[in-house]
């Protein structure tokens, strides 16, 4: 087996070759589980660990090993028993916020080169959190395309499509029934030989039999989906990339239950670069888009031109990352309470005036 088949590259090798790495050899890993990997390279696979100083190193904010990375493993009695000593450097990374309440990132998948975000054309069809995917996958630094599955149960496949393209700002939208096999042709042309691709969406959406199908056998496991809501029960559990008939590489994760945002900050202008647009031509620089005079924004959404939902999500993952900050920046932090501060001040500025009017 060569390293070749995971997707080892020239960009690979060149940054194996910017660092003396004694002893090691590089390697992909190729699964995740808690607290074990798999990695594959000229050696084959193994199950591997980290070693003691990436261990150390992670509590000073190093990377933590997840699937997709590149690493440099110490392959001791011929890989039984392997160690991971450093993650090369990342070319791209979905990451969320570690679910609960914990302050830190996930990383979901690396070095990928196109996402795939699935959303499902029945009843859990959900524009708003597509754009939340989009923000992130943007973020990440790999190309977004959204994968509208089942058209076989939708009746308003077009509609939904229409929808769909109008909140995509340019992403690509392919429509499939993983269950038929329609779209499949399409969709296949976007998925090259040594190109990484990871599914992402929701429990439910289909991603198990999407990877069964381009695999031609099956090699998860699915279920069916409440029939009250569309809703999902996790079938995949472990993060896994799978070498497709074609060469291209597809990393399959389990479905989130929640994509809590994490740095996205250029991700969210970019999917609604149409609002930003729009904000850049208010009257006032710091217009807060409610009931500011000359707000284009608020025009917009009069005029019937923007959509009140998205404009309201788009607030409302602004808001999110606003808070994000403010726990993990100390400087943010500080900047938030000496606004608090002069909001005060300014409030009890305006209450003194009205008092001494009264008087």
């Amino acid at each position: 087996m060569s390293i070749l088949r995971w997707g080892w590259n020239e960009y690979c090798k060149a940054v194996w070759q910017s660092a003396e790495r004694d002893s090691v050899v590089p390697a992909r890993v190729v699964a995740q589980g808690r607290g074990v990997w798999r990695v594959a390279g000229d050696f084959g696979d193994c199950l591997a660990e980290a070693a003691g100083k990436l261990r150390l190193a992670r509590e000073e904010g190093a990377d933590w090993p997840a699937v997709g990375d590149w690493v440099a493993v110490d392959l001791r009695n011929q890989g039984a028993a392997t160690t991971i000593h450093e993650v090369l450097p990342r070319r791209s990374q979905f990451v969320r916020k570690m679910a609960g309440k914990k302050i830190a990132e996930q990383v979901i998948a690396a070095n990928v080169d196109l996402a795939l975000l699935v959303s499902a054309l029945d009843r859990d069809f959900n524009l708003r959190r597509v754009e939340r995917y989009l923000a992130q996958c943007w973020e990440s630094g790999a190309k977004p395309a959204i994968v509208l599955n089942k058209a076989d149960a939708c009746e308003e496949t077009q509609e939904k499509l229409q929808e769909m393209e109008r909140v995509a700002m340019g992403a690509p939208v392919c429509v499939i029934s993983a269950k038929t096999g329609r779209g499949f042709d399409e969709l296949e042309k976007q998925l090259a030989r040594g190109k990484t691709i990871v599914l992402l969406g929701s429990s439910g959406v289909g991603k198990s039999t999407i990877l069964n199908r381009l695999m031609g056998h099956v090699v998860q496991e699915v279920q069916e989906v409440r029939e009250a809501d569309s809703r999902g029960r996790h079938t995949t559990t472990a993060r896994q990339i799978f070498v497709l008939p074609g060469g291209a590489l597809l990393l399959d994760t389990p479905g989130l239950r929640e994509l809590q945002l994490w740095d996205a900050g250029e991700g969210i202008s970019q999917t609604f670069s149409d609002m930003e647009t729009l904000a850049a031509q208010c009257r006032f620089a710091d217009c807060g888009h409610e009931v500011e005079p000359g707000c284009a924004v608020q025009a917009a959404i009069a005029a019937g031109t923007v959509d009140r939902e998205r404009f309201e999500n788009w607030r409302k993952l602004q808001r999110e990352m606003e808070f994000l900050q403010r726990k993990i920046d100390p400087q943010a932090r500080q900047n938030e309470k000496q606004r608090i501060k002069q909001l005060m001040r300014s409030v009890k500025r305006m209450y003194r005036g009205r008092e001494s009017h009264q008087s």
